[in-house]
C-alpha cells in the first residue's frame, strides 16, 4: 500500500465521483432544456424515470460509505480493546490479518481475546474459524 500524504489522501470512490455525478449533471442538464422546450409528456415519463434510478443509486452509495465507515470504527475498537487488554499495540501485527479475521476477533470475550488472536496469527485461523472457537461470545448489536 503506498504511504499517505497531503498529495494522494484524498479518497475518490469512481463509481460516485466519476460516473455518478456526470450522469445526474447530464440529466439535470436536460431537464432543464427540455422544461423551455418539450410539449412530449413521454420525456418527462423517461426523465422521471432516470431520476427514480439515480435517487436509489445514491441510496445504495449511502450503505457503501457507512459500512465502509463502520469497518474502520470496528478496527479502532478493536485496536482499543486489544491494547487496554494487553498494553501492546494491535498495529504492529494488524496488516497480518485480513477484514475477516479481524471482524470476527470483535467477537471474543476481553478474557480470549489476546490468546485467540496469538492463535489466529500461528494458524492463520478463518474468520469463521476464529467464531467457531469463541466460548465467550461478546455481541456486537450496533452494526448496520
Amino acid at each position: 500500500m503506498q504511504t499517505q500524504s497531503y498529495k494522494n489522501h484524498i479518497r475518490y470512490y469512481p463509481p460516485h465521483h466519476f460516473v455518478y455525478y456526470p450522469i445526474i449533471m447530464t440529466f439535470l442538464a436536460f431537464s432543464v432544456y427540455f422544461i423551455f422546450t418539450a410539449e412530449d409528456k413521454l420525456i418527462w415519463t423517461f426523465i422521471s424515470v432516470i431520476f427514480v434510478v439515480l435517487f436509489y443509486l445514491a441510496f445504495i452509495l449511502r450503505q457503501h460509505y457507512a459500512l465502509t465507515l463502520q469497518n474502520r470504527i470496528v478496527r479502532l475498537e478493536l485496536r482499543y480493546r486489544y491494547f487496554s487488554i494487553t498494553g501492546k499495540r494491535l498495529e504492529d501485527f494488524e496488516n497480518k490479518l485480513n477484514d475477516n479475521q479481524l471482524f470476527a476477533l470483535r467477537f471474543a470475550s476481553d478474557e480470549e481475546l489476546p490468546a485467540l488472536t496469538e492463535k489466529t496469527l500461528n494458524e492463520n485461523l478463518s474468520g469463521p474459524a476464529i467464531k467457531k472457537a469463541i466460548n465467550h461470545w461478546k455481541g456486537d448489536f450496533d452494526r448496520v
